[in-house]
C-alpha cells in the first residue's frame, strides 16, 4: 500500500513552508529515488564503496569558460614566432588541412576562395620560464603556478569534438551538446561513493554556470551539484525559512515531522521513497548550520587570506571560492566544481585581445590556484585531493581578426595534481604549431577516467541499466601520470 498522493503533496508543502528548502531538497537531494521500482529485479544501485583500494578522496574541478589558449598557458610553441605572418599552407605543416584527419571533428579550417587560408599564424602572446627541478614551460602570465610546477602533470594533448562553447558540456560529460544528455563526472562520483560528512552535500558548484545546469540527468536530480556562493548570509538558494520564524520554532517543526514521518512510514510500509524524501530534508536542514561556518573565514590566519589572494581586489573572489573549495574538501565533500569566466560563452574566449584579456584573467586565478595547492601540501591533504585545471578547447594558431584566436578542439591542454599522481611531469603533446595533439593524444573522457580510478571506481561499475554507455563515455586512465 502506498501513501495517497494528496497525503504526500500535504507533507511537501509543510516541509516547503517550515523548512525552506523547496525545490532545493526535492531537487537536488532526493537519494535512491533512482532504484525505486527498477524492474530489473537484479540490479543494485552502487554500494557506496570503492571498486578497489582508492589514492584519492576528494576532488576540486576548476574549470576555466571560454577556451583557455594553450599556447600561451602551459604549452609553448616557439615556432610560432618564427613562422609568424604566413598561412599555415605556406609553411610546412600545410597537411593539418588534410580532410582526412579532419573528417571526425565537427570543424575544419576556413579557406578563402583561392584555396589559401585566411588567417595567419599568430606569434605568442607572452614569454615562457622554465620552472621547478623539473623545468617544465609555463606561460609568464601564470608564475604563480609555475612556482608550484612540481606538483603537477601537464597534459599536452587533449581533443575534442565540438568546435563551439557546448564544448564545456563535452568536457564535462563525454557527449556532444547536441546528442542526449548524460550524467557529468561529478555526478558519476556522486552516485559511485558514500557521503564522507552526514552534513554536507556530496557535490557542490560555485562559479558561473551555463548551457546545461544539471549533472544527474537519467541518474535523478539527486546527483546533480548543489549550488553555493560564498556568502556566509545566503550561500544557498531557498535554504532559508519562509516568513518570520526563530531557529527554535524551525527545530520543533523539524521535528514533528520527522515523527510524522516515522509514522507514516509505519502506515505506508510501501512507500519506498518516503525514508530518501526524509533523509534529504534532514540533510538540507543540516545544511543551514554547517555551509555558513564552512564559508566564513574569518577564523583563517592572515597568512592564509594573502595566500589566496584574498588581500588584492582582482584575486579576492576567486580566492574566497578557493578557500572554501581547501574547507568543503576538509570537511569531507567529494567532488567540488568551480567554474571561472562569466558570460554565456565564458570570458575565456578571446576572438580578439587576446594578450589583455588572457592575462588579466590569468591575474585573477593564478595566485590563488598556486595559493591553494600550497595550502593542500603543508596540510597534508594534496595526497588525497585530485586538483584538475581545465577548459572547452584551446586556440588556433592562426589569428583571428588582428589580435585574437579562434576555438580549437583539435588539441589543448591542461594539468591534474595530487591525489595520487605523479608531479612534475608532462604528458604528450601537439605538432611544433600546436595544432594537432600527436602524441599519446586524449579525449576528455580519459580525464574523467583517470579522476575515477584514483577515486577507487571501475566506470564499467556504474552504469545503470537501460542507459547504454559508448565505450569512448568511460575514457581510459591515463596511466603514465598516475603515481
Amino acid at each position: 500500500m502506498t501513501m495517497p498522493q494528496n497525503h504526500r503533496q500535504d507533507r511537501r508543502a509543510f516541509l516547503g513552508g517550515a523548512l525552506g528548502f523547496g525545490s532545493l531538497a526535492l531537487g537536488t537531494m532526493l537519494h535512491n529515488d533512482l532504484a525505486a521500482g527498477r524492474p530489473d529485479s537484479l540490479w543494485q544501485p552502487p554500494s557506496g564503496q570503492p571498486h578497489f583500494a582508492p589514492r584519492a578522496k576528494n576532488v576540486i574541478w576548476l574549470f576555466m569558460r571560454g577556451g583557455v589558449s594553450h599556447m600561451e598557458s602551459f604549452d609553448p610553441k616557439p615556432m610560432l614566432n618564427r613562422l609568424a605572418g604566413k598561412s599555415i599552407s605556406e609553411t610546412p605543416f600545410a597537411h593539418v588541412n588534410d580532410p582526412e584527419r579532419l573528417k571526425n571533428v565537427r570543424v575544419v579550417v576556413v579557406n578563402d576562395a583561392n584555396g589559401q587560408q585566411r588567417n595567419k599564424l599568430y606569434p605568442l602572446q607572452v614569454g615562457f620560464r622554465k620552472h621547478g627541478q623539473s623545468g617544465i614551460e609555463v606561460s609568464d602570465w601564470f608564475p604563480h603556478i609555475g612556482s608550484v610546477v612540481d606538483d603537477l602533470a601537464v597534459i599536452r594533448s587533449m581533443w575534442t569534438t565540438d568546435d563551439n562553447h557546448g564544448a564545456q558540456v563535452q568536457f564535462h560529460s563525454g557527449r556532444h551538446m547536441l546528442e542526449p544528455r548524460v550524467p557529468t563526472i561529478g555526478a558519476w562520483v556522486n552516485w559511485g561513493l558514500g557521503t564522507l560528512n552526514e552534513n554536507l552535500p556530496q557535490f557542490i558548484s560555485m562559479g558561473p554556470r551555463f548551457f546545461d545546469r544539471r549533472d544527474g540527468h537519467y541518474l535523478g536530480p539527486a546527483y546533480d551539484a548543489v549550488p553555493l556562493k560564498v556568502d556566509p548570509q545566503n550561500p544557498l538558494d531557498y535554504a532559508t525559512p519562509e516568513g518570520d520564524i526563530t531557529p527554535a520554532e524551525q527545530r520543533l517543526s523539524f521535528d514533528l515531522v520527522q515523527r510524522l514521518n516515522h509514522l507514516t512510514a509505519q502506515q505506508y510500509p510501501g512507500d519506498a521513497t518516503l525514508s530518501a524524501r526524509t533523509k534529504s530534508y534532514e540533510l538540507a536542514y543540516r545544511m543551514q548550520t554547517a555551509v555558513p561556518g564552512i564559508i566564513d573565514f574569518s577564523g583563517e590566519t592572515e597568512a592564509t587570506h594573502k595566500l589566496y589572494g584574498l588581500d588584492q581586489p582582482e584575486t579576492k573572489d576567486f580566492g574566497q571560492q578557493l578557500l572554501a573549495a581547501r574547507r568543503f574538501a576538509e570537511q569531507g565533500v567529494r567532488f567540488i566544481q568551480i567554474q571561472h569566466g562569466g558570460g554565456a560563452a565564458g570570458a575565456w574566449d578571446q576572438h580578439s585581445k587576446l594578450k589583455a584579456m588572457h592575462s588579466k584573467l590569468a591575474g585573477q586565478v593564478d595566485r590563488p590556484i598556486a595559493g591553494l595547492l600550497q595550502d593542500l601540501k603543508q596540510r597534508g591533504m594534496l595526497d588525497e585531493t585530485l586538483v584538475v585545471f581545465a577548459t572547452e578547447f584551446g586556440r588556433t594558431p592562426g589569428s583571428q581578426g588582428a589580435d585574437g584566436r579562434d576555438h580549437h578542439p583539435f588539441g589543448f591542454s591542461v594539468w591534474m595534481a595530487g591525489g595520487g599522481l605523479k608531479g612534475g611531469v608532462v604528458h604528450g603533446a601537439t605538432d611544433e604549431i600546436g595544432f594537432h595533439a600527436v602524441e599519446q593524444p586524449h579525449y576528455v573522457t580519459d580525464v574523467h577516467a583517470t579522476i575515477l580510478h584514483q577515486l577507487g571506481l571501475q566506470p564499467q561499475r556504474l552504469e545503470v541499466p537501460g542507459h547504454k554507455r559508448l565505450e569512448r563515455d568511460f575514457g581510459h586512465p591515463i596511466t603514465d601520470i598516475i603515481a
